[in-house]
């Protein structure tokens, strides 16, 4: 089992340091990787035989709006090496374009598509891409084909309805008969 410091070293030897952005603080430390090589990164993660990430547990998706900025963070787990690492991709957040791993993890399939779906973090080439009025991206997992927008934004306007179903119904509880108080 490697430490975060060691893998950090390894990851560094292969990618080049100057890139990568080593958070071992906090309660969950990271690894930022840029964007513009996290494809081939990503092979090394799962590749390399001292590494050994065969397994990504989770994308969650990232907003940060008072930095114009919104990131894909990897929970990665190696079962054969007993270790875990997350990688942290921060993008632009008017431009959110991150390279697909789906063909390194299948599990990155359906997490990408729900990144999408929800944040609008688009994953170039990923491999169930749709192309509507908003370009090439994932198809979306959770909502409906003609949904506007993506609804975990900070600053995302829910919409009052869709397709004449209320978005959201506000109910006096206290005023219902049926219910005691």
């Amino acid at each position: 089992m490697l430490s975060f410091e060691a893998i950090g070293q390894r990851l560094a030897g292969r990618v080049g340091a100057a890139g990568l952005a080593l958070r071992p603080g906090g309660g969950h430390p990271w690894i930022g990787v840029p964007a513009a090589i996290w494809a081939d990164t990503a092979l090394f993660l799962r590749d390399d035989p001292a590494l050994d990430f065969t397994l990504l547990r989770c994308i969650t998706g990232l907003d940060y709006p008072d930095k114009r900025q919104m990131a894909a963070a990897y929970e990665l787990l190696s079962f054969e090496q007993g270790h875990g690492l997350c990688i942290k991709i921060f993008v632009p957040r008017d431009k959110p374009t991150i390279p697909s791993v789906a063909h390194v993890w299948r599990a990155a399939d359906w997490h990408e598509r729900e990144a999408y779906d929800l944040l609008g973090i688009d994953f170039t080439g990923h491999p169930d891409s749709v192309t509507d009025a908003a370009g090439t991206h994932p198809r979306r997992i959770l909502l409906p084909e003609d949904w506007v927008g993506h609804p975990l934004r900070k600053d995302y306007p829910f919409p009052r309805e869709y397709q004449g179903i209320p978005g959201s119904v506000e109910v006096d509880w206290a005023q219902k008969a049926e219910y005691p108080r």
